[in-house]
């Protein structure tokens, strides 16, 4: 399969299957996640996984959800793009975004992506 391009997606709506839950620690490395996070299936991101989403403006653990693409969150020091998807008609400032992903993209270097 084919690198899944992040900027496709940008403004579009998506199905986010989550398999890290708000308020779970990272299997591998110990850290809370303070949002939901989960991916985007039958796509292929830079680390040859699927596409990874950041779920903001949802308060509760939750399996899957639909919603619109709002950013991206591009790692230039990582090949590895995040969305960042909202409830439909919602959106958060670049600020907002980076304080909410603050627990796990602190350890790379990104800009953050927009229409």
């Amino acid at each position: 399969m084919e690198k899944t391009n992040a900027r496709d997606f940008l403004g579009k709506e998506v199905n986010v299957q989550i398999d890290r839950a708000l308020g779970t620690k990272h299997p591998k490395h110990g850290f809370m996640y303070m949002l939901n996070y989960g991916f985007i299936t039958n796509t292929i991101s830079g680390d040859g996984e699927e596409l990874d989403a950041y779920l903001v403006g949802i308060f509760e653990p939750i399996e899957n959800f639909e919603g619109e693409v709002i950013a991206i969150i591009h790692r230039t020091n990582d090949d590895d793009d995040k969305l960042v998807v909202a409830p439909k008609g919602v959106n958060y400032s670049d600020d907002a975004i980076r304080a909410l992903t603050e627990f796990q993209e602190r350890f790379f270097e990104s800009i953050i992506i927009r229409e």
